[in-house]
């Protein structure tokens, strides 16, 4: 499918159904695969064989999804993970080992901070953090011998920064490292980080991919385009023999545009077992097919959102990449033409306080700590998904104590500012 648009890719990519077989794509809810002979399954604990014996590494139904967003994003080969989170902790750590470092974006979700700066630290791996805006000279200067990759975000989430990635892609290429981007805000629809020097895509699905808030889930896509074996010695885990699996070398027998994909499967899903339910799976996949068209109305209904708030003296700022005015608009533009994403975040006059007066008084907008759905979420980051960090921290993120994030749904755009114009009347 790889020469039809991004709304057939939507719909069609990943499964085509033979003569008289389910026109669906259909759910295998099996955890384990019959074979005939023990040699027959070895071939594929060899990796001499494709093929399935338990789904805690591969399942056909996830493999289906797996191969549309594969598609949608220009990639070679993809895989799901239960969750956004065990996504770029299976890109990241593909990568690194114990005495690594990254280099990431500091605005980035909070969640994925804290895996970086806390968890990750404890197994060894360091972590630099930048400013997005970070002069080039200033990202260099980042850079260590042991860096294994740089790390961000197409738009970051609440700060709705717009990651420069020819800037990133050309700093990581000169130091012979992948550039991994979490596209989630964007989506494919709205922006294709490969074709602007990123290697490895991520995706939490939980957000505008699956829709509906139904099903939680991750993606790692591969864009084929990385040689791990240019500097062989930086990536021994892609490069040298894996005495796991009888000394394959996953860059020599899957070359550039399988290795990574396959030693995350083969290794990291082995021995963590992060997959995503066929079920979630089937899930995902019917929110794919509407994504094109539901992309375009968030974007639609964020753009009349932001303008509202900008034009009303009771707030004290707005932030939005597809609004013009804003900092990052003309990034945005030239990375995402068609619109960016459905999500506003501003700040009341009268700080935290005003904040969570104005969110009580919502009553289209649920107070969650869900985004991009169908349905208006709204939240105050600084008291909810990331309370856990410090004032510095926040501020490093690009979040202010009176930020609210406002996660514009599929309602009319007039009912939603008719929401706000009432809950800024309570304060």
């Amino acid at each position: 499918m790889s020469d039809f648009r991004i709304g057939t890719k939507c719909v069609q990519s990943g499964y085509r159904p033979g003569n008289g077989e389910p026109r669906e794509i259909p759910i295998i809810q099996s955890t384990t695969f019959r074979y005939e002979t023990s040699e027959d399954m070895g071939k594929l604990f060899d990796l001499e064989a494709s093929g399935y014996f338990y789904t805690r590494l591969q399942n056909p139904t996830n493999d289906m999804v797996a191969a549309k967003i594969c598609d949608m994003e220009g990639g070679t080969a993809a895989m799901l993970t239960s969750s956004g989170q065990a996504a770029n902790f299976f890109a990241t750590f593909n990568v690194a080992e114990n005495g690594s470092h990254i280099i990431s974006s500091s605005s980035i979700y909070g969640g994925t901070f804290n895996l970086f700066n806390v968890t990750m630290r404890k197994m060894g791996i360091d972590f630099t953090f930048v400013s997005p805006d970070c002069t080039p000279e200033e990202l260099e200067a980042a850079f260590r011998p042991n860096t294994k990759a740089v790390f961000g975000e197409t738009i970051a989430n609440p700060a709705l920064t717009v990651f420069d990635f020819e800037k990133f892609a050309k700093a990581a290429h000169a130091h012979g490292v992948p550039l991994i981007v979490d596209n989630t805000f964007a989506t494919p629809v709205n922006c294709r980080p490969f074709e602007w020097g990123a290697d490895i895509v991520t995706h939490s699905t939980t957000k505008y991919m699956d829709g509906h808030g139904s099903a939680v889930g991750g993606a790692i896509v591969d864009s084929g385009h990385f040689d791990w074996m240019a500097d062989r010695d930086k990536f021994p885990g892609l490069c040298t023999p894996d005495e796991s699996y009888h000394g394959i070398t996953y860059a020599e027998k899957f070359g550039k545009e399988g290795a990574f994909i396959t030693k995350a499967t083969a290794q990291l899903m082995r021995d963590f077992g992060s997959i995503q339910a066929p079920q979630n799976a089937f899930l995902l996949n019917i929110g794919l097919e509407s994504l094109e068209v539901r992309m375009k109305r968030h974007c639609e209904n964020a753009l009349a959102v932001a303008g509202f708030l900008e034009s009303d003296d009771r707030i004290s700022w707005v932030s939005y990449p597809g609004l013009e005015g804003d900092r990052y608009y003309d990034l945005a533009r030239k990375y995402m033409p068609n619109g960016t994403c459905g999500v506003v975040s501003f700040g009341i006059k009268g700080g935290r306080p005003a904040a969570e007066k104005f969110m009580k008084g919502l009553k289209i907008a649920a107070i969650e700590t869900h985004v991009a759905d169908a349905r208006t979420c709204c939240l105050h980051p600084a008291s909810s998904t990331h309370r856990q960090l410090t004032d510095a921290e926040l501020a490093a993120c690009g979040i202010s104590p009176d930020l609210v994030r406002f996660s514009c749904g599929l309602e009319d755009a007039a009912d939603l500012i008719d929401d706000i114009r009432q809950a800024l009347d309570t304060i």
